[in-house]
């Protein structure tokens, strides 16, 4: 063996978290969402703080927050088809509903789940990785000039500039390369490729 170390490859993508029973189909990464989760624990921290003050100040016998005695009268005295407490309470019926679906839904949409081997390991490859090597495969066919290459969940679309040769002949070989690169990449559900080619542009 030479002296030289074995490179490992790099993910560009954050170890993701699992969550749920291991075993089942290709189920995507959940997304550890860790700025949402701080944003509402400084909120409530900040609201829970005041309100314990204000608490205790008028224990001690001061009188409470201007404020809070303010909006307390406030509340009291404006109606219920106000203008302002609808706006408030869409806001915030919004804002329920947006942490809601962050609980019940995976999230890391940019992570594609890989093929699961009889281990309990997932793995997974980011959209970037994806879209690097479907683009470094279709420039391997002759003819190709240049390629752009878009990936989603379910979907990957290239687009191919081609300056020689028939473009139906490149077409073909294009589907044919890219559809045995996403075979190779191992992926659960592999996205549908679709491929378009054209000639360059004329100048002038």
């Amino acid at each position: 063996m030479s002296g030289e170390r074995e490179r490992v490859p790099v993910l560009d993508e954050p170890v993701p978290v699992l969550e749920g029973p291991p075993g089942g189909g290709a189920r995507r990464f959940w997304s550890v969402r860790r700025v949402p989760a701080a944003l509402v624990a400084l909120a409530i921290l900040a609201v829970a703080g005041l309100l314990l003050y204000d608490i205790a100040a008028v224990r001690a016998g001061r009188p409470g927050m201007r404020w809070r005695r303010a909006l307390a009268d406030d509340l009291a005295t404006r109606p219920l088809d106000n203008v302002w407490v609808l706006l408030v309470a869409l806001a915030v019926m919004a804002l329920g509903l947006w942490l809601l679906v962050l609980a019940v839904t995976p999230g890391l949409r940019a992570v594609l789940p890989m093929r699961r081997g009889a281990g309990p390991v997932r793995a997974g490859l980011g959209r970037k990785a994806v879209e690097i090597v479907l683009r470094d495969r279709a420039m391997t066919v002759t003819g190709v000039q240049s390629v752009r290459v878009r990936v989603r969940r379910s979907k990957a679309v290239v687009r191919a500039v081609a300056h020689f040769r028939e473009l139906t002949d490149v077409l073909a070989d294009l589907e044919a390369t890219l559809d045995d690169a996403v075979e190779e990449l191992g992926l659960a559900r592999p996205p549908q490729v679709s491929v378009h080619v054209v000639r360059p542009a004329r100048k002038g």
